[in-house]
């Protein structure tokens, strides 16, 4: 079974706050996230078909909820590394401004 630390609108505020300020890293951990769920999902409607080798998708499945734990755990450490408010999922002013800061120096 899959356990979710964050939830699928969770995971969308933080794609959201990370792309209004530029900074990818948590987006993308957080679509990796998202694309495993997506992947146990399809591999547990494949395996209780019967024209299908269950134990291939249950293997598949089983390497999915392991993957799926050690990004939740990534993400948890992200967002605690970075001082992200876990209430609203809002990016640290410090961390805004520092993007902000970055983007006006290029121009």
């Amino acid at each position: 079974m899959l356990q979710k630390r964050f939830s699928d609108k969770q995971l969308e505020k933080i794609i959201e706050e990370a792309t209004i300020y530029m900074c990818a890293c948590p987006a993308q951990v957080a679509v990796q996230l998202r694309a495993l769920r997506k992947l146990y999902r399809y591999q547990t409607a494949c395996e209780v078909n019967p024209e299908n080798d269950s134990l291939v998708h249950q293997a598949i499945a089983a390497a999915t909820v392991s993957s799926h734990v050690v990004m939740e755990e990534c993400m948890d450490q992200v967002l605690t590394l970075e001082g992200w408010d876990r209430a609203t999922l809002k990016m640290p002013e410090g961390l805004r401004r520092k993007q902000i800061e970055s983007l006006d120096r290029d121009d």
